[in-house]
Parts: C-alpha cells; structure tokens; sequence
C-alpha cells in the first residue's frame, strides 16, 4: 500500500508498512489508529501516526467548560460534536528516515563512492558552483556571478578547493543535486556556456548560462 505524501519527499517504499491498532491496542479516546512505520538501520520504528479519536476531545472540552460545542448543519438540520482526525509526525524521525532513504553506495571508475540521493526539492544545498581552477580569475569571476545569482533563489554552495573529482565527491556526500563546472570553454568560446553534472548518473551536459536557472527550477521546484 502507497504512502504518496512520504514517498513524495523522498522515502523508499519498500521501508514502509503500517501497523493498524486493533481491540485492546487502541487508546481509550481512539475509535480507530494507524502507525506508518520504516524500516531503519536499526529497526523498525514509528514514523507517522493516525488516530480517529471520535468527539472525544471536543466532549471532554464542552463538559470541562460548560460551553456547547457541537455543529449545526444547514443543510441537514442536525446538530453533532465534530470529530476529530490527529495525525501525528516528528520531524527528527523523518528526516533521519529521509537519510536512510537516500543513501546509496555504488562504483566509479573503480573507485567507490558515498552519496544521499536526496530529491532535489529536498536536498539542503541545491547547486555547487565550482571555478575550475581557483587561481585564474578569469574563472573564479564568472563563478562568483552565478553563485551570487543563484543564491537568491536557492541555498547553493560555493567550492573552489582540490581537483574538481573530489570536489564533486564532496557534494555528493551532502546529496547536493547538481553541480556547475566554470571552465576555459566558459569564458573563451562564444554562447558562454557551462557543464552541469547530475549527482545520481554523473552524466554532464553543456548549456549556456541563460538556460541554467531555467533548467534548475525545473529540476528542482518542477517548473520553468
């Protein structure tokens, strides 16, 4: 069975299940309640819980107070105490879920490699900027426009520091979704143009500058 809004942010489906509280499982207050559990490293554990906990609440209230708090509908001519549906996640828990989700382990040209496959809506840095050499400010100039300009729409990383494959290894180690090499081509060719890198495949394209933030919000927000 899916969970579409977890497995929307990046949760594997195959480390979730639920338990469904049944007799003497259930609360007192609880006429129904589900558990969205995931499969950690160390157990499975509680992720997400659901409880239909009836006009329990709103009665305890009305009695407690002395104040009417039932509903009356227009339309039916009835008057009842809603009920009252309280889903209940903790953000901790879920982004360690999101961690073991997204983390991957694989082999590029012999060398093995440690990434977070985060979806890109969810990685905490979105695009690394990356001069190819941090000694040429021909380079380091044209690097520093774009991360300035993407900064404003997204959090974007700026790394100039060793050769540009451990540079890359870094970014994937965080999970950051894309990469934007600055390099002779850049500044010497007409058209501008620069190499992005996909984290997940490591496949490179060339686009020209203009076509970057277009390209990244689609990518990133779904969206041009």
């Amino acid at each position: 069975m899916r969970e579409p809004v977890l497995e929307d942010v990046g949760l594997q489906p195959d480390l979730l299940s639920r338990d469904i509280h049944l007799g003497d499982g259930l609360a007192h207050y609880a006429r129904a309640c589900t558990d969205i559990e995931f499969r950690f490293p160390f157990g499975t554990q509680e992720l997400m819980g659901i409880a239909a906990r009836g006009n329990y609440d709103l009665t305890q209230h009305s009695e407690g107070s002395g104040k009417t708090l039932d509903y009356f509908d227009e339309v039916t001519k009835e008057r009842y105490i809603p009920h009252v549906i309280e889903p209940s996640l903790g953000v901790d828990r879920l982004v360690l879920a999101l961690i073991c989700s997204a983390y991957r382990e694989d082999t590029i040209k012999d060398e093995k490699r440690n990434y977070l496959a985060f979806h890109p809506r969810m990685a905490p840095v979105k695009v690394s900027v990356l001069p190819l050499l941090k000694n040429k400010e021909v380079l380091v100039e044209v690097a520093r426009e774009l991360y300035d300009e993407l900064k404003l729409r997204w959090n974007v990383d700026y790394d100039a520091s060793g050769a540009i494959g451990r540079r890359y290894r870094r970014a994937d180690e965080i999970g950051t979704p894309f990469c934007i090499t600055i390099d002779f081509d850049t500044v010497e060719k007409d058209g501008k143009t620069v190499t992005i890198r996909d984290r997940d495949t490591t496949e490179q394209i060339r686009m020209k500058m203009e076509d970057v933030i277009p390209y990244l919000s689609e990518q990133i927000d779904g969206y041009k």
